[in-house]
């Protein structure tokens, strides 16, 4: 947890050094808007909340919506300390797990749903940004043609992955179970067969109640899905207006899902190192003045980031103290 911190912040402060100007910022701060900085504030909070109405609307309410947020902030924090490309749903399944004494196998389920969801939103988006990069500069010049054909590449091979997740997810989840077998045959591996494929039997019939669901079952889940996406991409918009009230409010809109799509790419947890240059080459000069780079780069990154690693923290250190204290006193009573 601490060197993907260390990392973004080593990262932050050199773009810092190169590019702040306090002369410049300090008359740009003159024009600060602290209402559109308390909206991107809010966006953090609508991104909270409804991510964990999903949860609870998902688990059928067998997650109360206080747990839910509690799962949202966990999953959150889960994602950040663990490569993007895992996103931290394994984790935030065995939490769910563990904290609510639900089986695993249908807090998996319910992940896998969830993140389901999260994929054909995001498979959606794509070929929605590719169509808006004709009318407009999407993806900044400074990428290149090699560097826009990558970005490409990147999102047809997502979205090629999105239908085999959705296929096996929904329909053939016996496709899992067998992948998972396959792999618990290894020797060394074979104590953990039994129980492992006892979670893969509950997934398979959370899978069918999934699919005996109403329309609009999947309507609120779909609404559910995209409001916290479009929560992280108003996030830096409003941070960047509050300062700079002349920008292309619709470029930086649609270069910030540009960016958060991007980010999944990244190896790193939460994108540290990554993410903050990705920010500098979709939302910097000549979008916004080169000396507000480096504050407002700091101020997203404080909102999307370095706050949900402190909340997870708490949420997640709660728990495991609550965890031994119950230890400690079955000891005592034994």
């Amino acid at each position: 947890m601490v060197w993907p911190v260390l990392l973004s912040l080593a990262v932050l402060v050199g773009i810092g050094y190169f590019t702040y100007d306090p002369t410049v910022f300090r008359q740009l701060l003159r024009e600060l808007n602290g209402w559109l900085l308390a909206a991107a504030l809010a966006t953090v909070g609508a991104r909270i909340f409804f991510g964990g109405w999903r949860l609870n609307h998902f688990s059928a309410g067998r997650l109360n919506m206080k747990d839910s947020l509690r799962s949202q902030v966990a999953w959150d924090f889960f994602a950040y300390v663990t490569p993007s490309t895992i996103g931290g749903g394994p984790f935030v399944a065995f939490f769910i797990a563990k904290d609510r004494k639900l089986p695993l196998g249908e807090t998996t389920s319910l992940i896998l749903f969830s993140m389901l969801m999260d994929q054909i939103s995001l498979g959606l988006t794509m070929p929605l940004l590719m169509l808006c990069s004709i009318y407009l500069d999407v993806f900044p010049q400074t990428m290149g043609t090699v560097g826009y054909w990558i970005m490409t590449g990147f999102f047809v091979g997502y979205m090629t992955w999105i239908l085999f997740f959705a296929y096996s997810t929904l329909f053939r989840p016996h496709l899992l179970a067998g992948l998972v077998e396959r792999i618990l045959g290894l020797k060394w591996l074979q104590r953990f067969r039994e129980r492992a494929m006892h979670v893969m039997s509950d997934m398979q019939q959370g899978a069918r109640m999934l699919r005996t669901q109403r329309a609009s079952f999947y309507v609120k889940g779909a609404v559910l899905t995209v409001l916290p996406w479009i929560s992280r991409y108003l996030l830096s918009l409003f941070i960047i207006w509050s300062v700079y009230p002349g920008v292309d409010k619709v470029l930086v809109f649609l270069r910030s899902v540009a960016m958060n799509l991007g980010s999944l790419a990244m190896p790193t947890p939460g994108g540290a190192g990554g993410v903050e240059g990705l920010y500098v080459l979709f939302l910097g000069p000549p979008l916004i003045p080169e000396a507000l780079v480096a504050p407002t780069l700091l101020v997203w990154r404080l909102l999307s980031y370095y706050l949900f690693v402190a909340l997870g923290l708490f949420v997640t250190m709660h728990y495991l103290q609550q965890t031994l204290a119950r230890k400690k006193q079955s000891k005592a009573r034994m």
